[in-house]
């Protein structure tokens, strides 16, 4: 490896990026590709997105979107930049830049599942040639790119860091965060070798305003899983204090509007129905995995991962509490989940702790529907199906269900109406702030 001067491949990559000559391959077009693929449009790119659904293809060609924070404005600026969807692994040989963002999960026995990403790389192989940067964005356990990545690299008879250059820079999208966006969200990268950091940086500092390179790509790993890891362990904290306060009868929500005061020394954390979305319930499984290798046993976040995963039957014992008050059992009982996304004012259904709670309530024997003005109609996912449409929320509709789910508090929700109509609300997002005689908080 020549890292101690500049290879020519390395200088006409840089040279390429410095002056927007490159074109760009972005590989997946979810909640992380799409949005990075418009902002290297902006930034003067040409861009190639590479995805497997022909749908999203189709759809992206024709100027519309599928993702809802995501308009159809920003994707005709985008194609009339040059911008194009296309399911041709083969055209990755166009692109200077290939950046990987496709789904990390866990598989069924909750250890990592890298067959999106390693099948992603296989399908790239054959069009590798020298003179790219490869960027992995996809969360994942320190090693990966170096263990899984770098041998297949190298088995085309590249050398990285002299002819091809390897990266990992974790993704950071937060989805309908109105405060943040692609372009403003610091990047942090990290390099297979000293010269292909020299490519990564190359490769954001166009379309970000920071990039924050580390030494190494396992160090890159590990920050994106120190940030999430952070906030299962809070959330697991503030969740294990909800059922304590509960006990005590304290409402917990009033307990941390009143610490968040405090101007230092404390970070407002806020207790749910359990953890949702990509990162927070996937991240720590794939550090617990990787750590045992090393002989080392997670407890402590291990047990924040108890403590998340218990919430849906938490919240679901208080509602059979509260029917049971009421001379009900759950076997019969009309519910209505309010919101099945998993975060407030998006329409992101990944690990969403309300398909879980309607998965138990379904299995008790209740009736279940769903009201999400984000998600008209139930969504097919790979664990979970539901033939639902979202319910109007009516005066009617609302007073014709046994008890209302407040599992994601969208801002739609007209919070007033609800608690007018509703025989039973279970509160899990501690939007009521008095105590009102059909207002359960869980």
């Amino acid at each position: 490896m020549r890292d101690q001067h500049s290879s020519r491949h390395l200088v006409q990559l840089i040279e390429k990026l410095d002056q927007r000559s490159a074109v760009i391959g972005i590989i997946g077009l979810g909640y992380v590709g799409l949005p990075l693929s418009l902002r290297y449009a902006q930034a003067g790119f040409r861009v190639l997105g590479i995805d497997i659904d022909p749908a999203k293809v189709t759809r992206l060609n024709a100027g519309a979107s599928y993702i809802e924070h995501i308009s159809t404005t920003a994707i005709g600026a985008a194609l009339a930049a040059g911008f194009e969807a296309t399911s041709d692994f083969a055209r990755a040989a166009e692109a200077d830049a290939l950046i990987i963002c496709v789904p990390t999960p866990l598989n069924a026995y909750r250890e990592p599942d890298l067959s999106f990403v390693l099948a992603t790389a296989d399908a790239l192989l054959p069009y590798l040639r020298p003179g790219q940067v490869v960027s992995l964005e996809s969360t994942t356990y320190p090693g990966t790119t170096d263990e899984e990545l770098r041998p297949r690299l190298a088995s085309r008879g590249l050398t990285v860091g002299d002819d091809i250059f390897l990266v990992f820079s974790p993704e950071r999208e937060d989805p309908g965060n109105p405060d943040y966006e692609t372009r403003t969200i610091p990047k942090v990268c990290g390099g297979d070798t000293p010269a292909c950091l020299r490519a990564g940086v190359a490769l954001y500092s166009p379309a970000i305003d920071q990039v924050v390179p580390v030494s190494s790509t396992r160090a890159a790993e590990l920050t994106k899983l120190l940030e999430n890891i952070h906030r299962a362990v809070n959330i697991g904290l503030v969740n294990e204090m909800k059922i304590i306060a509960d006990k005590m009868d304290i409402d917990i929500h009033e307990v941390i509007r009143a610490a968040a005061t405090k101007p230092f020394g404390f970070t407002p954390y806020y207790p749910g129905p359990g953890l949702g979305g990509h990162c927070i319930p996937i991240d720590p499984f794939y550090l617990t995995w990787k750590a045992r290798q090393y002989g080392l046993h997670t407890r402590f976040i291990e047990l924040a991962g108890e403590i998340n995963s218990d919430m849906p039957h938490w919240v679901v014992g208080k509602l059979a509490d509260a029917l049971n008050e009421r001379s009900r059992a759950i076997r019969g009982s009309r519910v209505l989940v309010l919101g099945i996304a998993y975060k407030k004012n998006v329409e992101d259904m990944r690990e969403s702790p309300s398909v879980e709670l309607m998965e138990i309530l379904r299995a008790k024997g209740a009736l279940v529907d769903y009201s999400d003005p984000h998600v008209p109609l139930f969504p097919p996912m790979r664990e979970h199906h539901f033939d639902l449409a979202s319910v109007p929320l009516t005066p009617a509709s609302i007073a014709s269900y046994d008890v209302l789910l407040l599992a994601t508090s969208h801002s739609a929700f007209d919070y007033a109406l609800i608690q007018q109509h509703a025989a039973l609300i279970i509160d899990t997002r501690g939007i009521y702030l008095d105590r009102l005689p059909n207002v359960v908080k869980a």
